[in-house]
């Protein structure tokens, strides 16, 4: 999805900055060229990107630079080259802004386990400069936002990993950001829990009017509560659009057909028509159509057609690309071995998966 640029541009090329809290059109997050190496190693390359005011899914196997864009749009790290801007700020010269106005679950373990959770998110909301006693508050509140109010004078060290996520994720809102990142939010988590935990994503978005960008290699994940999608792939931007309505970047979708008898002669009139015809495998009683189309014009053709050849139609209805589609035809082949179970194979390098997931198995090894 393509959002302009604000008109205002600093000298850099990115958007100039924007007072008070972004909204509507203007963009959350902004790079320009955004490059960054290890070594010889490089992580991201000349990385371009605009994302919108959603809850956003940055996706791709561990290894395509998730953890690394984060840290820079956080100012933890510098880039070698170009530039990247959160809410309208710098992300290296604003860092200490960008930081007050943003929030951050890392995926590591990084809690203090002799300290309570009421404690440790009370201690947080101090940081970000509340007074002790509503920072203590707000703590409160946001612990029972995420379902551990009955929990939260019991020490860290004693919490499920479910818990602990629950407990990261209340830091990372407990100033009431404009944007939250969450890298990683439901690993090691079960099945439950998972579920439980895309289910305060979703409420920090629709409800507390947050905007998200969550960081995953789960498809099913960014599926169930993003909006907008992040496809990276060994630090090169692949896809940034819309979830809904994905189809492929020639502009062209699906319609999905089903006659009453031969669909021989329904076929032939739809091809003189222009349009291109592919019978789809199915185990249904009626054979099933699928119509290439890049306009409307392709319903009246398919009306026509079944009216002048006496031929009921059993069902039409459009097919877009799911995203797992998309990413497996945007990705391609080289990473086939590390998707061996979008489709529900066992997982690779003998790690346990928990959904369709472009790097099965590899949850060790962490983005450079």
């Amino acid at each position: 999805m393509a959002v302009p640029l604000a008109p205002a541009a600093a000298p850099n090329g990115l958007a100039a900055p924007v007072a008070g809290r972004a909204g509507g059109d203007q963009p959350v997050i902004e790079t320009r060229g955004l490059r960054k190496t290890y070594g010889k190693f490089v992580a991201l390359h000349g990385l371009d990107l605009v994302v919108p005011r959603a809850s956003v899914g940055l996706l791709g196997a561990n290894g395509a630079g998730k953890t690394t864009l984060l840290r820079l749009l956080l100012g933890l790290a510098r880039s070698d080259a170009g530039g990247a801007r959160v809410l309208g700020l710098d992300a290296w010269a604003d860092a200490i802004a960008v930081r007050s106005r943003v929030g951050y679950m890392p995926e590591s373990d990084s809690l203090p386990p002799g300290t309570t959770a009421a404690d440790f998110v009370g201690h947080m909301a101090e940081m970000s400069g509340l007074p002790a006693r509503a920072a203590r508050q707000r703590a409160a509140d946001v612990l029972y936002q995420v379902g551990l109010d009955e929990e939260r004078y019991r020490l860290i060290k004693g919490f499920s990993t479910g818990m602990k996520q629950r407990v990261k994720l209340a830091q990372a809102i407990v100033h009431d950001p404009d944007l939250v990142f969450l890298d990683e939010p439901t690993n090691g988590m079960d099945p439950q829990g998972r579920e439980e935990m895309l289910d305060l994503v979703v409420r920090i978005h629709q409800v507390m009017g947050i905007a998200v960008v969550m960081s995953s290699h789960i498809l099913e994940d960014i599926e169930r509560v993003c909006d907008h999608v992040v496809i990276l792939d060994h630090g090169r931007l692949v896809v940034s659009r819309p979830i809904r309505g994905l189809e492929g970047d020639d502009g062209r979708a699906e319609l999905l057909v089903r006659i009453d008898g031969d669909p021989a002669p329904f076929v032939a009139r739809l091809a003189a028509g222009g349009l291109a015809v592919r019978r789809n495998a199915t185990d249904d009683p009626w054979e099933e159509l699928v119509v290439a189309h890049n306009d409307d014009r392709a319903y009246d053709l398919i009306r026509d057609a079944a009216a002048d050849l006496g031929v009921p139609l059993r069902s039409l209805r459009a097919r877009s690309s799911s995203l797992e589609e998309v990413y497996l035809r945007e990705i391609g082949p080289d990473g086939v071995a590390e998707r061996a179970d979008l489709a529900g194979g066992a997982p690779v390098g003998g790690g346990r998966g928990n959904g369709r997931t472009p790097a099965a198995g590899r949850r060790g090894r962490r983005d450079r």
